[in-house]
């Protein structure tokens, strides 16, 4: 189990595997982005993207689906998320492409309030089969501090 303690700013890591289809693309971007380079290769084709591409929100989903696969092999004392800073999407995802993370701790702050947890900051890549950048963000985790036998 990796607490609060265990956290070290620097730390890096890379791991994930999503494979990015045509159909959750437009089933995703039906019901959660209905703009139409999401949705028609026609739409799509008239827009800088040039074909179907996934929703930057779809991206973040797919993320969020690495990375919870991923604690499944290196369990955390995870206590949520407050959010997310800087996201960025730096180019279009299309059916497809392969996604992976990298990802980097960049600090860590104990609460003064709650002696309990603490916090800490990591920047997520989002790259694809190329290893181009497709999606950054800095990710705010919340953690367990060690308990006291």
């Amino acid at each position: 189990m990796i607490y609060f303690e265990d956290i070290q700013p620097g730390t890096k890591a890379a791991f994930g595997h999503y494979a990015v289809t045509r159909d959750e693309v437009i089933d995703f971007a039906r019901k959660y982005d209905p703009q139409a380079f999401h949705l028609s290769d026609e739409a799509a084709a008239q827009t800088h993207f040039g074909r179907l591409s996934a929703s930057g929100w779809h991206t973040c989903a797919m993320m969020m689906a690495m990375l919870v696969e991923n604690m499944k092999t290196t369990e955390q004392a995870g206590l949520g998320s407050p959010g997310q800073d800087e996201l960025r999407w730096l180019k279009p995802v299309y059916p497809g492409d392969t996604l992976r993370i990298e990802t980097e701790i960049l600090d860590k702050r104990a609460s003064n309030s709650r002696p309990e947890m603490g916090s800490y900051r990591s920047k997520i890549t989002v790259l694809n089969q190329h290893d181009e950048a497709v999606m950054t963000t800095i990710a705010i985790g919340l953690i367990r501090t060690r308990p006291s036998d």
